[in-house]
């Protein structure tokens, strides 16, 4: 198979969908693969180091698109790259399509099959090519909470952690997942006074036997989160619908109660956000106020470290590139159902049902089109 790798052009990514130890993997399988000149470049890998790992380096995406049997990247296409698929391409990177109406049409439209890694799950329960991402982007979202409480930044000027005789800032987690788990462990680590709210005992009872009497748990209820978000100096948002739109857990009301200077990070922005004030921001201009509370949203947080980033996404993305590869996409779906639940897009058709609910789409299931 001839797999692509294009340079990500969102605002401010630097990650790249195949380190050259990856290109390396596929190559030795007797794959080509094409990479577009410079594409490794925000993570210090040259032109030169994907050549000695056995890619053909290109001078454009045009190019790379072209050619491409199966195309691997890290954020979901843009405009642009939308218009360069073709049908039965494999596109293979993040999706997030519930809250875009936009992309999900350019890719029905293009005939694509596309495969979204934050839809793939794992034998064990979870989603394993979200999972690094999420957990990135949870410690991210404690060192942009500091950060954002800082006055210059428009905060209440508070120390999370605090300092002997000042009590320390109050944080509150929605949703005990990847994402809070990992926010949790920075925010306890930080010394801040830490709340994280979930619907699932069985998640409360994993954090109590992770984090002790460092960390508060509390079932989410309306009544619980607006509590807290009203007492909190920072409100992390975490919440995760596989497929589908992230729910409204904090609405505008909320907001306009919170204290001034305070913090919403919403991690959750990919799928829409959980906050109703949220829109998306890049690395750029990351930040806005709505009443006095800043909100920081940015889309690919990742990206911020993208070296860290890229290497924990190849290792949980590789094995399924390499499925990919080997054994064509209809085999590799057929012979692995958690890999089926990648498929979102299939020449022209939805194969994710929460996409196709949230956007009024006719659902096609994966296998009554691999059964065909």
């Amino acid at each position: 198979m001839l797999i692509g790798v294009p340079k990500e052009i969102k605002n401010h990514e630097y990650r790249v969908g195949l380190v050259p130890a990856s290109v390396r993997e596929l190559s030795g399988k007797g794959h080509t693969v094409v990479v577009e000149t410079k594409a490794g470049g925000g993570i210090d890998f040259s032109d030169g180091d994907y050549e000695a790992a056995g890619a053909a380096i290109a001078d454009t995406a045009a190019e790379v698109f072209e050619k491409a049997d199966m195309i691997v990247k890290v954020k979901e296409p843009q405009a642009v790259e939308c218009a360069m698929l073709r049908e039965g391409q494999i596109l293979y990177t993040y999706l997030h399509l519930a809250p875009d109406p936009t992309q999900t049409k350019a890719l029905v439209e293009s005939g694509a099959v596309c495969i979204a890694y934050e839809t793939v799950t794992a034998p064990t329960g979870g989603l394993p090519l979200l999972a690094p991402m999420s957990q990135v982007a949870g410690r991210m979202s404690m060192q942009a909470a500091a950060h954002c409480l800082e006055k210059a930044q428009g905060g209440s000027g508070v120390l999370l952690g605090g300092v002997p005789g000042v009590e320390p800032g109050k944080v509150v987690i929605l949703g005990g997942g990847v994402v809070g788990s990992n926010a949790a462990m920075m925010a306890v680590g930080l010394g801040a006074d830490v709340s994280i709210l979930d619907r699932n005992n069985l998640v409360l009872d994993g954090l109590v036997n992770r984090f002790g009497s460092t960390l508060k748990t509390v079932y989410s209820t309306n009544d619980a989160v607006e509590r807290l978000v009203q007492e909190a100096d920072v409100v992390i948002g975490g919440v995760l619908i596989p497929g589908a739109a992230a729910p409204k857990l904090v609405t505008a009301d909320m907001i306009k109660a919170m204290k001034p200077g305070s913090v919403v990070v919403d991690v959750a922005v990919d799928q829409g956000g959980c906050f109703e004030t949220t829109h998306a921001t890049t690395h750029a201009d990351p930040t806005y106020m709505v009443d006095d509370v800043v909100h920081y949203c940015v889309a690919n947080m990742p990206g911020g470290v993208a070296r860290t980033s890229t290497f924990a996404l190849n290792n949980a993305t590789l094995p399924f590139a390499v499925a990919l590869a080997n054994k064509g996409y209809k085999q590799a779906l057929i012979d692995d159902a958690h890999l089926r639940m990648g498929l979102n897009v299939h020449h022209g058709k939805i194969t994710n049902e929460p996409v196709a609910i949230d956007l009024g789409y006719d659902f096609v299931s994966p296998e009554s089109i691999l059964s065909a």
